[in-house]
């Protein structure tokens, strides 16, 4: 039994969104995320080499043994999307409403966290999909997620832009499901890997089956 998307990035509460001079970098940097504890990555489009990266990307697992979820963000046309999923894309995410992609998404029944700002664009992404990329989250602030909440109490909001790693439980306290962070997460394995240990929470049934035995400081799914 494989876990959807959305269960392992609210479960992780923290989603990477790598933005690399190449494919090369890439790999290496989701590598080491995988490596430390993170299981979903998102790839964007702004990398030189992409589909490549995914590519090679995709068939990785976790340090548990699970297979990667790579995802495949700033997706904004209909070829990018079908791209994304011929390489391997578990998930595409846009940084505004994207009808086009919306649309390969429900025909070939792939996982699409479209984005938004204003309170119709992201009430319409959560409608369509689910999920709902909250973008530029820091011009809103937390209390734009509360706001949000209010009036979205079943959406999974996931604020990206401008927030750093050491700001990310303010976020959720706020209802963020999960936050896409962009820069500042530490190179030191040991420190990023307490940086997914700190967050994680439990996932699905399926997860908690394979968990082995916990321990202090240890994260989930």
């Amino acid at each position: 039994m494989s876990c959807h998307p959305y269960a392992v990035i609210v479960a992780q509460r923290l989603l990477p969104v790598l933005r690399t001079t190449g494919a090369d970098e890439a790999v290496r940097a989701t590598t080491a995320l995988l490596a430390a504890g993170c299981r979903a990555v998102e790839l964007t489009t702004t990398i030189p080499g992409w589909a490549a990266a995914v590519a090679r990307t995709a068939p990785l697992a976790d340090a548990r043994g699970r297979a990667a979820l790579i995802g495949v963000g700033t997706v904004t046309t209909a070829a990018h999307a079908e791209a994304a999923l011929d390489a391997g894309a578990a998930f595409l995410v846009s940084p505004y409403p994207a009808p086009e992609v919306r649309e390969v998404a429900r025909r070939r029944a792939a996982v699409f966290v479209e984005g938004g700002y204003t309170p119709g664009e992201i009430a319409a992404a959560a409608r369509a999909g689910g999920a709902a990329k909250v973008f530029p989250a820091h011009v809103g602030g937390p209390d734009f997620i509360r706001s949000l909440k209010a009036v979205l109490p079943d959406a999974l909001l996931v604020p990206t832009g401008g927030i750093r790693p050491g700001e990310v439980r303010d976020w959720l306290a706020a209802g963020a499901s999960a936050v896409g962070i962009g820069s500042g997460l530490p190179a030191d394995p040991a420190e990023l890997a307490a940086v997914f240990a700190g967050l994680a929470g439990p996932c699905c049934p399926a997860c908690e089956r394979d968990r082995p035995e916990p321990t202090r400081g240890s994260g989930a799914c």
